[in-house]
């Protein structure tokens, strides 16, 4: 294929007109098409006849007869719309019969999301929905998936993040490391055992906001959050933990907040990549959404 040159190229709506009134047979017919006026398209068609210096209809009576230019033409834009078309099209449905692909915490995904994503099938069993539980992605891209739910301040770099919720971190433990108290000091919660998360650096600072040394802690290491849960309710050490997804069990009483951390700064974020969403990204996103408002 050569060069365009786009500079001396027609409007696309003129050739669109034009290309409309040949297939249709007349301003009219075509105007029902584009959804325009009979004199738009009239205008568009005379202006590209300007504009290329031919005539490209000649009237008989109440009918529209193409010119010998204008077969060519007609032709060659037919050719070239429906080209355009199928391509579009091909686009337009390269992920339509592909889930959406969410990444998210494993802990959020187990804790929060599963127990409400029934109500989201029912709503919405037209979407197939694939959940890719990782831990520290900060791009969906990185994992090939469409949308990602990430904690922290949501000012990650490459991506847009939208709030979804705020996510206050409180320090937990389970009632037989406690000995019956609900409440701990800092030196007593210095001299306990600390669960820590591999993967969660910022761990350490948001101890250090609370006052602790985290330095001077004993830390029992787990490789991700869903283990760090899972040790923290067997009463192996303190834990740092969202508080959304320990409030079933504080209900059960398999674990006893003893400490709230007040940084209004971290919270859960829908991530993306720039560009548009798809309709059912959107729509997962207004679900999310709603079932946070209900708490």
């Amino acid at each position: 294929m050569g060069e365009i040159d786009w500079k001396h190229m027609p409007a696309l709506t003129a050739l669109r007109a034009f290309c409309c009134t040949a297939r249709e047979g007349g301003f009219s017919a075509a105007a029902r098409k584009l959804n325009v006026t009979h004199a738009a398209v009239q205008q568009q068609v005379r202006a590209l006849e300007a504009e290329l210096g031919v005539a490209l209809l000649w009237r008989e009576g109440r009918h529209l007869h193409l010119t010998a230019e204008g077969e060519r033409l007609a032709s060659a834009l037919s050719d070239g719309f429906s080209m355009m078309q199928s391509a579009i099209e091909g686009l337009r449905g390269l992920h339509a019969d592909r889930p959406l692909t969410v990444t998210l915490p494993p802990a959020f995904a187990a804790e929060w999301l599963m127990p409400r994503l029934s109500g989201f099938w029912k709503k919405h069993p037209e979407i197939a929905l694939s959940l890719l539980p990782e831990q520290r992605i900060t791009d969906p891209r990185e994992v090939g998936a469409n949308l990602g739910i990430r904690f922290g301040a949501g000012n990650w770099s490459g991506v847009v993040s939208e709030y979804l919720t705020a996510a206050p971190q409180v320090v937990v433990a389970a009632p037989e490391l406690l000995g019956g108290r609900t409440k701990l000091s800092l030196r007593e919660m210095s001299v306990l055992p600390w669960i820590r998360e591999g993967d969660w650096p910022e761990q350490m600072q948001l101890l250090e906001s609370i006052g602790l040394k985290p330095a001077a802690l004993k830390f029992v290491d787990f490789p991700n959050e869903e283990l760090a849960l899972s040790a923290a309710r067997e009463g192996i050490g303190l834990h740092l933990e969202t508080e959304a997804l320990i409030g079933e069990d504080v209900k059960l009483g398999w674990l006893v907040r003893i400490h709230e951390l007040n940084d209004e700064s971290l919270g859960y974020y829908l991530i993306w990549p720039p560009g548009p969403l798809s309709p059912a990204a959107r729509i997962f996103i207004d679900w999310l959404k709603a079932e946070v408002q209900k708490g």
